[in-house]
């Protein structure tokens, strides 16, 4: 029986360990909150107080962190913490599910190629409510080695893992482009329901036209539900896509593709972080627009 491991129990990451236990395996975590690897592993599993002996335990570790950056620490340290890669025993599997630049990816299967691991890159779509159920959305890419020893767990975790190549780099670019329309399209409902509400239109009654009609998205359905509770709590925050929407406009600069819907929806986010709304909920953006009055909490 192969070992899974599991870094970062956040509103996905919880959710896919649930996923792994619910489908029989024992499931060893680690958390920067101490408190929440031991609260998951109340109920099964184990969790471990160090990222090094998590990666001496495990043959297949998936990692599900904010972005690059905390990726590279996880595997390889921050100064002050060991990581987990140098412990790793050889032909271990490191699975990706952090949204980052193809290129960066690429460039870590070949750092971890070199230490003897294996590589997936698995970026992951669908929210925590689909990562808690199992049914969330997988677009990865790795060498067949490494889907031979993962592939268990990616089906345990997702309704729909997309194999989209066979290195590093084509998960990435699918999922950049997911978030590209994400992106793009709660901008796009932000702006429509702030001209709804400046033209005096029942915010209730537009969304319910519109959740009926052919201008509906989506992330019309999702995010202005959370407009009209006047719930801003950060399910996906405003700065993930003031970075998911820079990194879209860094892999398409490089090859100096134009894209003036995704650079629009960039600056709307700017300029809500900036305002002061960077962690809370993306729909947020909606607070850019002047002059409108926004549903409030009901009392």
């Amino acid at each position: 029986m192969k070992t899974i491991g599991l870094i970062g129990l956040g509103a996905m990451g919880s959710g896919m360990a649930a996923s792994l236990r619910r489908a029989g395996h024992s499931v060893q975590v680690f958390d920067v909150r101490r408190e929440a690897a031991q609260a998951f592993a109340k109920d099964g599993g184990m969790a471990h107080d160090t990222l090094a002996s998590l990666g001496a335990a495990c043959d297949v570790i998936v990692s599900v962190v904010v972005n690059a950056a905390q990726t590279e620490s996880v595997l390889f340290g921050d100064g002050t913490n060991t990581g987990c890669a140098a412990s790793m025993k050889p032909g271990s599997v490191f699975v990706m599910c952090s949204t980052v630049d193809p290129n960066w990816s690429v460039a870590l299967e070949a750092r971890l190629e070199a230490m003897g691991l294996q590589y997936v890159d698995a970026p992951i779509s669908g929210g925590a409510a689909k990562a808690a159920s199992g049914q969330m959305t997988m677009m990865t890419a790795g060498k067949p080695a490494a889907y031979a020893v993962a592939e268990p767990f990616l089906n345990a975790m997702a309704a729909k893992v997309y194999k989209l190549g066979d290195s590093a780099g084509a998960g990435s670019k699918v999922k950049i482009i997911n978030q590209l329309l994400a992106g793009v399209h709660i901008a796009a409902a932000a702006e429509a329901m702030a001209l709804g509400l400046r033209e005096g239109v029942d915010a209730a009654a537009l969304y319910e036209v519109i959740t009926n009609s052919a201008g509906n998205s989506w992330m019309f359905e999702n995010r202005m539900a959370h407009v009209l509770a006047a719930d801003y709590t950060p399910l996906s925050a405003v700065d993930i896509f003031v970075k998911d929407l820079g990194i879209v406009l860094d892999m398409a600069r490089a090859s100096k593709f134009p894209l003036p819907l995704s650079s629009t929806a960039h600056q709307m986010f700017m300029q809500a972080s900036t305002a002061g709304f960077a962690k809370e909920d993306d729909s947020a953006v909606i607070k850019i627009f002047p002059g409108i009055e926004l549903p409030k909490a009901p009392s």
